[in-house]
């Protein structure tokens, strides 16, 4: 269906692979032509779009309908920091532009994750069942001004993180794919692992990443350590960070992604002794999606008159390429 009737040939079609709610695009009325679609339907759409607005950032519907017969739209944009879910041979391989939200999400992620390390450090969660409990137990607590932190992922994102957890007196290095000024390369990820006291997942799931931390590295972490993952859920082998956390190789864990969303009631992820897991919403907060959806109508206009498009996605990386 249509938002309104239909504008003249020459405006462009802008699909929208829909989510709830949908996106606020008043401000393209009558500059667009605005078309729907859902899982079953993108495929059939796809030929007749100029424009693909992903809005449905969870949905793997892009992925599984690009290497159909057709046109394909010029330019994709993803409302997500990862891109990872729409990404295949035939769309990476295409001249079509892809984008994501790069920006938004930066600062509400860095203080969720300050939130974890300070509930982590300061044993709330333990407060909060022992009030349940109606116990009143006295403990110690960890002082977090002068530990080590080591963030993986030198995007916005893990530089929010990494200049949050500063301001808090954690001494804080920054990992990413190559080292350059105030970035460690990751072949000294191994080394910083060993000295940190808070480990941090913010990278982007590619080829280099899914896995990347394993029993190994976990091995090689501190037993008071802690790890947080607020990157992407294939980062993690989990079966290895429950070994690690169930044998006490590491002191707690936090993961807000995880390998299969949402988690399944039955999982023993639920209930493994010092772990934190939380529904995906670490970058969440109150006005989120209105955000998303102004950034993409920035976007859009830059697109229409012809202007460089801003968080413009290295294909072959699976990122936005810093500068």
């Amino acid at each position: 269906m249509t938002t309104s009737a239909p504008p003249p040939a020459s405006v462009p079609t802008l699909l929208v692979l829909d989510a709830e709610p949908p996106p606020r695009l008043g401000r393209l009325t009558g500059r667009a032509r605005i078309e729907h679609a859902d899982a079953a339907t993108l495929a059939e759409r796809l030929p007749s779009a100029d424009v693909l607005l992903v809005w449905d950032f969870t949905s793997h519907a892009v992925r599984e309908a690009w290497p159909g017969a057709g046109p394909r739209p010029g330019w994709v944009h993803t409302a997500s920091a990862g891109v990872d879910h729409l990404m295949c041979p035939e769309l990476a391989d295409s001249d079509t532009v892809v984008t994501n939200a790069r920006g938004v999400f930066d600062q509400p992620i860095a203080e969720y994750v300050a939130a974890l390390v300070l509930a982590m450090a300061k044993d709330l969660p333990a407060t909060l069942r022992l009030q349940g409990e109606r116990t009143w137990r006295h403990r110690e607590s960890t002082r977090v001004s002068g530990t080590r932190a080591c963030v993986v992922g030198s995007g916005p994102i893990g530089r929010a993180v990494a200049s949050t957890l500063e301001a808090l007196g954690v001494t804080t290095a920054l990992v990413g794919r190559t080292a350059r000024p105030g970035v460690h390369g990751t072949e000294e990820l191994d080394r910083l692992l060993a000295g940190a006291d808070w480990v941090v997942a913010a990278a982007p799931l590619t080829d280099a990443t899914r896995g990347m931390f394993d029993a190994r590295r976990f091995a090689l972490m501190r037993p008071s350590a802690r790890f947080v993952n607020v990157g992407r859920g294939p980062l993690v082998v989990e079966d290895d960070l429950v070994e690690a956390l169930t044998a006490h190789r590491i002191a707690g864990a936090a993961l807000d992604v995880l390998n299969h969303e949402p988690l399944a009631p039955d999982s023993r992820l639920w209930e493994v002794p010092g772990l934190i897991v939380s529904p995906h919403m670490s970058g969440d907060t109150v006005g989120w999606r209105d955000e998303l959806g102004a950034q993409f109508v920035e976007l859009f206009e830059s697109w229409a008159a012809g202007r460089p498009l801003a968080n413009v996605v290295d294909k072959k990386r699976g990122y936005v390429p810093g500068h």
